[in-house]
This record gives C-alpha cells, sequence and structure tokens, in this order.
C-alpha cells in the first residue's frame, strides 16, 4: 500500500505540473528538416554499377524512366526531336542504311545515349541491312563482346557476336554503356512537369474562382441568407461565372465582403519556374530559343535567326554528325554521309 501511494501521489504531480503547463505555456522553436535532395532517395538519377544479370550488364540508371521522362516537358524532348529532324534531312541513305533507320538510331542515341545497329548478312556473309535495334532494351553482355535483346527476365533474345555496332556517349564513372548529356537537366524537367500538373489541378479544382463571402451586416434576416445561400449552390456546375445579385436595403459599406481564397503569388509563381526550368532544359541541349519557336517576353527578343541556326549547325549538328560517322570506320565502308548545309549562307538550317 505504501508503494501503491507514492506511485499515486507521483502522478498526481506529474498531471498537476502538465495543467500548469498548459495555463502558462511556453515558447518552443523548432524546424521540419531540411530538403532532401533527389540523389539522396532511390530515384532514377541513384548511379549504382551497372549489376551483373545471367548474361549481361544492367545499365546504371533506369533506361525506362529515362523513356517517361522523355515526354515530361515540351521544352525537353523537343530539342531532341529537331535535332533528330536536321540531321535526318541532310543524311543521304545507303543500301545498308534507310533514312527512317537512321532517324530512329539518332533518337536513341539522344534519348539513352546508346545507339545500336544490328548488321543484317546473307548466308554468304554478306550485309544486307543495318537495323536499328531498341536502346531501352538492348544489353551488352558479360564478355563485352556479345549484345542481349532484353525485354523481360524470360525474354531474352542473343544477338550474333560482332553484328552490333554500339554507338555510345561517354560516362565518367563506367565504360559499359553510355548516358545522356541532358541528365543534370532532369530535374528541371520534372519540375516543370509537376508545374503544369499542378496548375491543371489547381484549375479543375475550381479554387482559380473560389472565394469566403464575409457578412457582419445585421441588416439581413436569415430567410435573406439562406436564398443567397440556395443561389450561390445553384450557381456551381455547368454554366459557372454567372452573375449573382443581391438586394441589401439599409446594409452597411462593409457588411459584405467577398474574400478570395486563391493566392495570386502563388499562380505567378509557377509562372516563373517553368520559365526558368526551360531555360535549364535548352541549355542542356544547347539549342537556341528562337529555333525552338519561343516567343520572347522583352521587346529586344532574342537576336535574328540566321546567326543562332549558323552556330547552332557549326557547334553542335556538325559534331553530331561526326559522332554518326564513327559507323564508317567499324563497317568499313562510306555508310554514313550528310549533304552540306547549303542553306546556311541564307540564313536557315
Amino acid at each position: 500500500m505504501t508503494a501503491i501511494n507514492a506511485l499515486t501521489g507521483r502522478l498526481k504531480t506529474m498531471f498537476s505540473g502538465n495543467t500548469q503547463q498548459s495555463n502558462n505555456p511556453a515558447v518552443e522553436a523548432f524546424t521540419f528538416g531540411d530538403p532532401v535532395p533527389v540523389l539522396d532517395s532511390r530515384e532514377i538519377l541513384d548511379y549504382i554499377e551497372c549489376a551483373r544479370l545471367q548474361h549481361w550488364y544492367e545499365p546504371p540508371l533506369d533506361f525506362n524512366g529515362l523513356a517517361r521522362s522523355f515526354r515530361a516537358a515540351p521544352h525537353h524532348s523537343s530539342p531532341m526531336y529537331f535535332k533528330a529532324n536536321v540531321l535526318t534531312s541532310n543524311f543521304i541513305p545507303h543500301r545498308l542504311l534507310s533514312r527512317q533507320a537512321f532517324r530512329r538510331w539518332v533518337l536513341d542515341f539522344l534519348v539513352f545515349g546508346n545507339g545500336y545497329l544490328e548488321q543484317r548478312t546473307n548466308l554468304l556473309g554478306h550485309s544486307m541491312k543495318l537495323e536499328p535495334t531498341l536502346a531501352k532494351y538492348t544489353r551488352r553482355g558479360t564478355d563485352l563482346e556479345t549484345y542481349w535483346f532484353v525485354q523481360g527476365w524470360n525474354q531474352e533474345h542473343e544477338f550474333k557476336t560482332g553484328s552490333i555496332f554500339h554507338l555510345m556517349e561517354p560516362d565518367i564513372n563506367q565504360e559499359i554503356y553510355g548516358l545522356p548529356e541532358y541528365l543534370a537537366a532532369l530535374n528541371s524537367a520534372w519540375l516543370n512537369e509537376s508545374a503544369t500538373l499542378f496548375r491543371r489541378k489547381y484549375y479543375l479544382n475550381g479554387s482559380h474562382a473560389g472565394f469566403i463571402l464575409y457578412m457582419t451586416d445585421t441588416a439581413h434576416s436569415e430567410g435573406d441568407i439562406k436564398n443567397l445561400r440556395k443561389s450561390m449552390k445553384e450557381a456551381k456546375g455547368p454554366g459557372n461565372f454567372r452573375n449573382l445579385f443581391m438586394y441589401a436595403p439599409g446594409g452597411q459599406k462593409d457588411g459584405l465582403k467577398v474574400i478570395p481564397i486563391s493566392e495570386v503569388a502563388a499562380k505567378d509563381e509557377i509562372f516563373n519556374i517553368k520559365n526558368v526550368t526551360r531555360d535549364d532544359m535548352l541549355a542542356a541541349h544547347r539549342v537556341p530559343p528562337q529555333l525552338m519557336g519561343i516567343i520572347p517576353e522583352n521587346v529586344g527578343g532574342f537576336g535574328a535567326v540566321a546567326p543562332a541556326a549558323q552556330v547552332f549547325a557549326r557547334n553542335e549538328l556538325e559534331p553530331l554528325q561526326a559522332r554518326f560517322e564513327e559507323l564508317n570506320e567499324w563497317m568499313g565502308e562510306e555508310v554514313v554521309r550528310f549533304k552540306a548545309y547549303e542553306v546556311l549562307e541564307a540564313g536557315t538550317v
């Protein structure tokens, strides 16, 4: 009994102390923690080694994630389509490599940093055609000489040894697979997509037209308030943006107020995010904005299109052409050839 009485006394003291603290609350300061970077979580940008699975190596990044991110933002996919279109238009078709096959090869290389061509031969070993294989599913063998086409854990196809030409964008961390140049701009592409989706949901939610009707005027009767509530409910749904008339005899100037819910600053921030992320993506792809059909916001604009097109062709397209001409060394003949940019003097690409 003595122990029970002592415990009861302690509990009474604890509860009485909490009650006293609730009457005189103390100042408390705390933080919610620092922002967590994407690289610290299990996301697409997690950089692991090329894991060995059965007969091949897995890429260091999730190629399925790169494929889904390809169309995350218009200024992420459009520059790659633009480069592929210009390169294809200047490509001279070859009996082994058609224009359509070349375009598929170019697009795979720009999106995944890897482009594969399968050399198909006849019974005599003579080359018949070069056919691109989807970089999303092509894997390099553990002997680094063979290649596999893997769509699932139970769907695999081994290509003939020596029949695959692998064009890769070199990576600084490993030499098995290439990686695209735009990886640093992926966060901007995802943020741009998130801002667009938020804006869309924001509009569909109706928050752009939401408000609080604040009434303090005592001149209104309960029946008037019910009629006003009924009229506002009937104004929702199809055919909104209707006008509402209210007659309040004897009411005061501030007896009826409309307080908007939507935050104008938040809407403006969305446009800032869109513009900043757009610039990041264009910088990563190195495409001048005047070639992308972007309308300038300032009076001076982006400058003349002709000089921008000339610099872009010289500094970006010609180096890309040189990369695809590496196939000629592997084949032992000139398969990839490009027309000269004759229209550069006229000021267009």
